[in-house]
């Protein structure tokens, strides 16, 4: 019986190693961007269980490394939806 596991090729690699070197919940609300696409903060901070606070400086860290997309809510102007970028 074989089973198949994704390999993480060269291309996964470097489409990481601007977060590798970020804080846990930089990579934590990344990967969650990476399964769900778009999320607002508060919906991110349901789904990591982390913090508002913590989710904000996770945003601001990934924006610096430009690992993340912006943009206003057409919905609600107040909020912004965030999506991977890399």
């Amino acid at each position: 019986m074989s089973t198949t596991e994704p390999v993480a090729t060269d291309e996964d690699s470097d489409r990481w190693e601007a977060v590798r070197d970020l804080p846990p919940s930089a990579k934590l609300v990344a990967k969650v961007l990476e399964y769900d696409d778009t999320l607002t903060q508060s919906e991110l901070a349901e789904e990591t269980l982390l913090p508002p606070r913590t989710v904000r400086y996770a945003l601001s860290r990934l924006e610096e490394v430009d690992a993340i997309d912006s943009r206003f809510s057409f919905t609600d102007a107040r909020k912004r939806l965030y999506s991977l970028s890399v």
